[in-house]
């Protein structure tokens, strides 16, 4: 779930407990193949039926609302874990759709002895501090100042008991190092989904960068030589390089090669970084380190404009954050 309807379920969810109504919270925990319903997902849903957030939709969804609806209405308050598997010639737990994967739905009750929880995953949400959500057959906490090195993690454990964990707030951080038209034009694609963005100008002055309203945060550094420094390793750190030009994408390059992401892209022509790649290669830089760089980037859909770019620089970024990852 994108951050703002993250923080928009826990605040429905506050304000019904807060005047003293029933909800119940729905969390998709596992997410197996071509599942409408994605891990992470979750709804809210009070007694008279008003929804926030959503698992997936579709016949599922609806059958999931009216099942929350009928615990609170026969005041059953204990969690419960419900595979849903979306195949008709399943023997069992069919969801009613037909799309070939499964989910699993965990039902939790807030009490009002969950407000000071919810505030706090509030607090954090608005605060982008990290902390994680810890969801147990018990009910759920959060952990603050805590990290897992994946966004979610699930267990099944013996007798019904299972764990559920979920790195709170923006799952993905990306990094926009250029902040001319096409960063403006992806800057504004990508504030739709799960990425913290940060965008570097070395520029003073520049139009685009001060017009540029859609990322977190804005730093204007004097150079690129300690770019390093301001950007991490990392499986959920996606890095896109767009300065002014060729000297200065050596620069943010080199500083960069040591460095392991998720994504490393280089805006530029087949030509120019065909150049840049071989005087690298012919100073010694080991060929995995130059494999990791996407040039050019963006899907093959022959865009032209600063939009079109953004557009195809997006749908490779998520083609790679969609991307199962090895096992290490």
């Amino acid at each position: 779930m994108r951050r703002d309807v993250e923080l928009a379920l826990w605040q429905f969810l506050a304000k019904r407990l807060k005047a003293q109504q029933k909800v119940a919270l729905l969390v998709v925990v596992e997410s197996i193949g071509s599942s409408p319903g994605r891990v992470g997902f979750k709804m809210a849903v009070d007694a008279d039926g008003t929804l926030c957030g959503s698992i997936g939709g579709g016949i599922m969804e609806i059958k999931l609302v009216e099942l929350a609806k009928a615990r609170m209405a026969q005041g059953i308050s204990t969690s419960l874990l419900k595979r849903q598997v979306h195949r008709k010639t399943a023997p069992r737990d069919q969801s009613g759709m037909i799309c070939s994967g499964e989910q699993s739905v965990v039902f939790l009750e807030p009490t009002t002895k969950d407000l000071p929880v919810i505030r706090t995953i509030i607090r954090c949400l608005k605060q982008n501090k990290p902390a994680i959500l810890q969801i147990t057959e018990q009910g759920f906490r959060v952990l603050q100042n805590r990290k897992n090195e994946h966004a979610f993690r699930f267990e099944r454990q013996p007798n019904e008991a299972f764990l559920f964990e979920e790195n709170l707030g923006f799952k993905n951080l990306l990094y926009l190092i250029g902040g001319g038209h096409c960063a403006l034009a992806l800057s504004e694609l990508m504030s739709k989904l799960d990425f913290h963005i940060t965008l570097f100008d070395d520029r003073a002055d520049l139009n685009t960068f001060a017009k540029n309203q859609f990322v977190h945060q804005k730093l204007r550094i004097d150079t690129y030589e300690n770019i390093g420094a301001f950007i991490p390793s990392g499986n959920d750190v996606y890095v896109v390089v767009m300065t002014v030009g060729y000297r200065t994408d050596e620069v943010v390059i080199r500083q960069l090669l040591p460095k392991n992401f998720r994504y490393f892209g280089v805006l530029g022509s087949t030509a120019k970084m065909a150049t840049l790649l071989d005087q690298l290669r012919g100073e010694g830089v080991p060929e995995a380190q130059l494999a990791r760089i996407r040039t050019p980037i963006g899907l093959k859909i022959n865009s032209r404009t600063p939009e079109e770019i953004a557009v195809s620089v997006a749908g490779e970024v998520i083609l790679v954050k969609n991307t199962i990852l090895p096992p290490p």
